[in-house]
Order: structure tokens, then C-alpha cells, then sequence
């Protein structure tokens, strides 16, 4: 037990010689008794112009008043978010995977230099989760993350929608199957308010993840964002920062081996986004835990699908509050022995005794599967290895689509070069798309490609081809794709030698990617190879190119 929790504020607020500190604190607004507590920092990645994110600053508010009532001082401030489903498809979705670091950067930077006690994250959309928790675990000093919340889903002429029935209904307007006004309208009704994307795209596969790995209280991933259960769990905040204030538990002690594998189990029981796996990676990176590709894939290998969601599924996120919430799954995991429960959580309790008092799941339900009887015997993502591929490649397949994929490339430069292909009709039966030049460095940012998979989809293409990149996949992404290449094309991989007509083999039974071409063949195309300039020569991309790890490790850009 911490003899006092403001160990870090009282630097400021008792220290005789920094008299212009304690003017600043007074104008401010502090009182001579606030100067005797613990000082909080409340960080949201709130903004406007996103609906995962406008509503954050509310949540931040509620927080606040949540802290006082417990005695302690709270500070907001900002960090950045960037929004995913408006950038998809342009070349603003470059700075998506970078704003990761920027927002681990920049609360690093005011945590620590404000002298701050504490922390209580409130992400919205996909980067801001684990750039919130790659900072928490730099400062390590008590932390929470309060997840912003799902959003409701849409509903138009009597169909539930959410953002991918927006990208998929351009595919279906461009083979006839949905008139225009059709199309407007499910474009209007998809997102009726605030909340992140509703399936378990990126978004709520890393709240479920966090939840899982302790650094939230219960439910916290599973409340949507306009419910009560949120407002519920902001007004009880400040009991759970300042408890673990008092026991000085810090993200260290929460964010272990263990409890890191615990997260990834319930990520891929749930049927994830394969955005999972740099996010994971990363984040484990921060935590000096040693967390490979091959881990990722063991625990796969043992893991059963039992969530019937989104985007692969029929539920949302909604659907699980209604079930009872992620904690009803994580006890049911524990119980059969998937997860530890001896892990500790930002409760001051380890995740067994948080589960104490949790109801038993009922199966009188389609949204969540015995393990006895699972969707998928074993997890849908497959790390794959081969000469395209020999420092790894992250492919989804949930076995709709298939095990094996042997196909005839068509190569493309740029995300908008093979979009243009697939709604002009250019791609057929046996085709496997190659999108090259999109990684951490080619891309850069490596940006995510919800386009190309949402328009294969909405024209019926999704078991007939295949596609292959060096970038990433939004979670919302389905169908036979591999991402995450590496080496990158940008790096000399073979992804940048493969031509048009070549033979391209997905295995995703022995977990292989294969460019069917002679070894002599690689050797003539090595010699020809030249790297392309880097798209960008000034900015903030240009120094992500020049720093980021390759996505197998995580694309970092402070531990290379």
C-alpha cells in the first residue's frame, strides 16, 4: 500500500522553489486543500468530426466530477484521433496507423511533465485504444482506460446496418442488385449517432482485448456508448483510480505474459480484427514481453470461434450487451480453462474475483457458441509463412471462404488503381488481387483497405478470388484476404517482384504463401529490382517511413 498517492504531483505543488508552478496551479483554479491531493490526468481522443469520438469529451466531464467526489484533482486534456472509416480508401488513411504513436507520444509528454499521479484514457476509434495503453505502460503509473463505447446500429427498410453496410452497398449498386435511392439510404441510416464502428471490427476487438487483459473495470468494452452502463461506469471512475492509487498498481503489474495471452484468446474467440496482431505486438514491445507471430498463432491453433459477429457473423457489439456483456464470455473462457483468472486488474482484484458475482452464459441464444460446439474449431487468424512471406503475413479465415486459394495474380501499385479494377469489372473468377507499395514504409502508414474487400464483397466476388498486400485490412474486412506482408515491396520483399499472371498459393492449412516462380526466376527479378522513392520527402510521414519496424514487429517507431 502506497503511504501517499500523489507522489508525483507533490513535486509541483509542495516544492518551495517552483513558486511560478503553484501560481499557474492557483489560476487554475486550486484550492490550498486541492495542493494536498492526488492529481489525475484525464486524456480523450475527443473530437468533432467522428462519431466514435464526439462524444468523448461528455464522457471526459463525467469523469471529472467523478474524480472530485473521491478527493482528488482531475485534468483533461487532448490527444489526436484520426477517423478510420472516413479516411478509408484516400490517402488520409496513411496517417491512421501513425496517429498511433503520436497519441502514445503525446500523453507521455503531458503525463510526464505535469507531474501527474495518475491516468484515465477514453479512446474512441481504433489507434486511440492502444496508443492510450503504449503510453500508459511508458509512464506506468496508475492508469484506467474507459473505452468511449459501440454505437448503436442503423436500421433501413427493416435490415439492422453498420459502417460496412455503407462500403458494401457501393458493390451492390455497381452490379445492380440495389437501386440509387437504396444506396443513399442505407448510407444515411448506417450510423445513427455516437459510438465506435458496432461489429468486432478493430475498434471492439481492442476494448474486448483490454477489458480482458484487466486495464478496464468489467463491462467497460461491451457498454455502448450512448447506455447507461456507460454513465454508470464514469460515475464509479474515481473509486477505481483512486483504490489503485492507494495499492500503487501500475500497467506493469496488470500487463503481463499472461495477461496479454489472456487478451488474444478472447480476441480470437470472438473472431477479431486482424489489426489485433500489430496492436498486440506493439503494445507487448512497450511492455518489454517477449510476444512473436508464432505466439499469436499457438494460441490460435487451441482457440475455438464461438462469437457469431460482425463482419463475418450476424450480431453487433450491442447484441453482447444484451447477452450480458464481455465479462458473461471471459467468466465462461475462465471457467473452461482458456483463461488465467490469477491476473490482476485496475479493480485492485484479479480477473477471477472480478468474475465472482458474474451470471453463467445461457446458449439459448445464436450470438455466442458452446466451445463443444463452435463456429470454427480453431481461430480465424492465420500467420503465414512462405518465400512471399518469410518474415510473416496475417491472413482472416473464418473457413467460409475456404482453406486453399490458388489463383493467377493481378498486380496493382496503389489501393486506387485496383479498386478502379474491381468496379470496372476487371477482376474474374480465379483472380488473386496484389496490392503492393502499402506498408508501415511504402504506404506509408500502412493504410487499411476496407475499399477493395467491401466491393468484392457487395459484387459476389468473396469466394471466387483472392487478395494479397503489404498493407493492413479494416476489422470490418472479410473474405479470402492475407495482409501484412513481410517484407514489404518497399523493402525489396518478393511482394515487389510478383507479375501479372503468376501463380500465387494460400494455404491456410499448413499456413503457407507461396509465389509459384522458380528460384532462378527470383534471382533475374532481384537484379532488375529497384526501390521506389519514398512517397513523401517532409512531414510527419516522412518520419514514420524513416523509423517504423516492419508490421511483424509491430510497426513501432521507438523500439526498433
Amino acid at each position: 500500500m502506497a503511504k501517499i498517492i500523489n507522489p508525483f504531483s507533490i513535486k509541483l505543488t509542495k516544492n518551495n522553489t517552483l513558486p511560478a508552478a503553484q501560481a499557474m496551479l492557483y489560476a487554475t483554479g486550486l484550492t490550498e486543500d486541492d495542493f494536498n491531493k492526488a492529481q489525475v490526468g484525464i486524456v480523450s481522443n475527443w473530437y468533432e468530426g467522428n462519431p466514435c469520438n464526439m462524444h468523448l469529451n461528455l464522457i471526459s466531464n463525467k469523469i471529472k466530477s467523478s474524480v472530485k467526489k473521491y478527493g482528488m484533482v482531475g485534468f483533461k486534456f487532448n490527444t489526436i484521433g484520426i477517423s478510420d472509416g472516413m479516411s478509408m480508401g484516400t490517402s488520409g488513411m496513411r496517417y491512421s496507423l501513425p496517429s498511433r504513436e503520436l497519441i502514445a507520444d503525446s500523453i507521455e509528454s503531458v503525463v510526464k511533465a505535469q507531474h501527474y499521479d495518475g491516468l484515465i484514457g477514453i479512446p474512441g476509434c481504433d489507434k486511440n485504444i492502444p496508443g492510450i495503453v503504449m503510453a500508459m505502460l511508458r509512464i506506468n503509473r496508475p492508469s484506467i482506460l474507459v473505452y468511449g463505447g459501440s454505437i448503436s446500429s442503423g436500421y433501413y427498410n427493416g435490415k439492422k446496418l453498420n459502417i460496412v453496410s455503407a462500403f458494401e452497398a457501393l458493390g451492390e449498386k455497381n452490379i445492380g442488385k440495389i437501386s440509387e435511392l437504396e444506396y443513399k439510404n442505407i448510407i444515411k441510416h448506417a450510423c445513427p449517432g455516437p459510438g465506435a464502428c458496432g461489429g468486432m471490427y478493430t475498434a471492439n476487438t481492442m476494448a474486448s482485448c483490454i477489458e480482458a487483459m484487466g486495464m478496464t473495470i468489467p463491462y467497460s468494452s461491451s457498454s455502448l456508448a450512448n447506455s447507461n452502463f456507460k454513465k454508470k461506469e464514469c460515475v464509479n471512475i474515481g473509486f477505481y483510480i483512486k483504490k489503485i492509487l492507494k495499492k500503487n498498481i501500475k500497467p506493469l503489474d496488470i500487463i503481463t505474459n499472461t495477461s496479454i495471452k489472456n487478451a488474444i484468446t478472447l480476441a480470437i474467440a470472438l473472431g477479431g480484427s486482424t489489426n489485433l496482431v500489430i496492436h498486440i505486438l506493439a503494445i507487448a514491445k512497450t511492455a518489454n514481453i517477449d510476444l512473436k507471430l508464432d505466439d499469436i498463432q499457438n494460441i490460435n491453433n487451441n482457440v475455438p470461434i464461438i462469437a457469431n459477429l460482425k463482419p463475418s457473423g450476424d450480431f453487433l457489439m450491442e447484441d453482447i450487451q444484451s447477452l450480458g456483456g464481455i465479462p458473461i464470455i471471459i467468466k465462461y473462457l475462465l471457467k473452461e480453462g482458456y483463461i488465467e483468472g490469477d491476473c490482476m486488474t485496475v479493480t485492485g482484484k484479479t480477473i477471477k474475483k472480478n468474475l465472482e458475482n458474474i451470471p453463467d452464459i445461457s446458449f439459448n441464444q445464436k450470438i455466442i457458441y458452446p466451445l463443444l460446439n463452435p463456429i470454427k474449431k480453431n481461430g480465424h487468424i492465420r500467420i503465414l509463412y512462405g518465400n512471399l512471406a518469410p518474415e510473416g503475413a496475417v491472413a482472416k479465415i473464418t473457413g467460409k471462404e475456404g482453406d486453399l486459394f490458388s489463383g493467377f495474380a493481378q498486380v496493382f501499385n496503389s489501393e486506387n488503381s485496383a479498386n478502379e479494377a474491381i468496379i470496372n469489372n476487371k477482376i474474374k473468377k480465379g483472380d488473386v488481387i496484389v496490392i503492393r507499395y502499402v506498408g508501415p514504409k511504402g504506404g506509408p502508414g500502412m493504410p487499411e483497405m476496407l475499399k477493395p474487400t467491401s466491393y468484392i464483397m457487395g459484387a459476389n466476388l468473396g469466394k471466387k478470388i483472392a487478395l494479397i498486400t503489404d498493407g493492413r485490412f479494416s476489422g470490418g474486412s472479410h473474405g479470402f484476404v492475407v495482409g501484412h506482408i513481410t517484407p514489404e515491396a518497399q523493402n525489396g520483399g518478393l511482394i515487389a517482384l510478383i507479375e501479372n499472371g503468376d501463380i500465387i498459393i494460400i494455404d491456410a492449412i499448413n499456413n503457407t504463401i507461396t509465389l509459384k516462380i522458380t528460384k532462378k526466376e527470383i534471382k533475374i527479378r532481384k537484379k532488375k529490382f529497384i526501390a521506389p522513392l519514398l512517397k513523401v520527402n517532409s512531414g510527419y510521414l516522412y518520419k514514420y517511413s524513416n523509423t517504423v519496424s516492419s508490421a511483424s514487429n509491430g510497426c513501432v517507431t521507438d523500439k526498433l
